[in-house]
């Protein structure tokens, strides 16, 4: 039997990927140095709200780092306040910093703009930027103010998988920071 999220939206996803989004939500856990990176490179006044904040890895840098954040998720992993849908909130912020899940990151992109007073960041693969649909449907109208793309390539293991230092593993996944001035 063919597997339906293979070729879900003309893209093609590493196995590790398609097996965790037949198995239920996509979590793959922000490793706190990117965060720590984006942050580096990004400065952000006013409160941060950390939309899709998982198990708090990066809400807890944010924090580490001098930044109020608010945190929240559709779904307890055991941090922040849960039951609240991004996609449809409850409030804005002055800034919205996450890494979202890659298969809603259209919906967010959409919700950071609607609801950050200030910055919104989101932690995505490179290859979110890429294809006439996203050009001419996001990029378009909101186009990023700077993209942030990191010279190491962040691996996100899917929640409870034991990270492997091998060459493999480093072909998972190669994120950005998105920000954008509203």
């Amino acid at each position: 039997m063919a597997d339906a999220t293979y070729n879900l939206n003309g893209g093609f996803k590493p196995t590790m990927k398609r097996f965790a989004d037949l198995s239920g939500p996509d979590f793959f856990p922000t490793p706190r140095w990117a965060t720590f990176a984006l942050i580096d490179n990004e400065k952000f006044n006013g409160e941060i709200w950390e939309s899709a904040c998982g198990d708090g890895t990066m809400s807890r840098v944010l924090e580490q780092t001098g930044q109020q954040v608010r945190s929240s998720d559709l779904y307890d992993r055991g941090y922040g306040e849960v039951g609240f849908d991004f996609l449809e909130p409850q409030w804005s912020a002055e800034n919205i910093v996450t890494n979202p899940p890659y298969n809603c990151a259209e919906g967010f992109v959409a919700s950071g703009v609607k609801y950050s007073n200030r910055k919104f960041a989101l932690l995505l693969r490179l290859a979110f930027l890429e294809g006439a649909n996203r050009a001419n449907t996001i990029f378009a109208k909101i186009p990023p103010a700077r993209v942030w793309v990191f010279s190491e390539r962040i691996t996100f293991y899917p929640s409870g998988v034991e990270p492997t230092h091998s060459k493999e593993s480093k072909a998972v996944a190669s994120r950005c920071g998105i920000a954008d001035m509203v």
